[in-house]
């Protein structure tokens, strides 16, 4: 790609030489979704770094965070888990073996039906969730420090409304 001037990232460098490759094409696009591709993958190793300090997987705070935000008694069933985390039966239930054998959650009957399970957050696993916010929080904030409080808003409704596309 060759030397950056001031103010350009990688993206700009890989849009001109695509434009001088394919001038034919409109390669638009490409500064708008390279850049948030380029923005998960950075945001990917902060979460991930965020939740090594505090001793947890991605996928670990996305269980217990579930849980979190369920409100009291963080309670769920594993089916409303499949819902929140997007992953398999078998997926799910490999986890929540896992977080159980470290004492982050439990699993038990439903009073009202012995067949259906609820899944319940420990008070440790309320504690480590927390825990792990709060560092993601701190570091999320850091991330977005060049921003000022209006841009972010911005920002924030431009991807909510690409994401609505998406999402449906």
């Amino acid at each position: 790609m060759g030397r950056r001037r001031m103010g350009e990232d990688d993206v700009d460098g890989v849009v001109a030489a695509w434009r001088r490759e394919r001038p034919d094409l409109d390669v638009a696009p490409l500064e708008v979704l390279s850049r948030v591709s380029r923005l998960a993958r950075h945001l990917d190793i902060a979460r991930r770094q965020a939740f090594a300090d505090q001793g947890l997987e991605l996928w670990e705070f996305d269980v217990l965070s579930a849980l979190r935000r369920s409100g009291a008694p963080y309670q769920l069933t594993p089916g409303e888990l499949l819902r929140e985390t997007l992953v398999t039966s078998g997926t799910m239930t490999n986890r929540l073996d896992r977080l159980a054998s470290r004492g982050l959650l439990t699993r038990e009957a439903a009073p009202h039906d012995r067949r259906a399970v609820l899944v319940t957050l420990t008070e440790e696993g309320r504690r480590v969730a927390d825990r792990a916010l709060e560092a993601l929080l701190e570091g999320e904030r850091e991330l977005l420090a060049g921003l000022a409080t209006e841009e972010r808003a911005q920002l924030a409704g431009y991807l909510k409304r690409l994401l609505v596309d998406f999402e449906g």
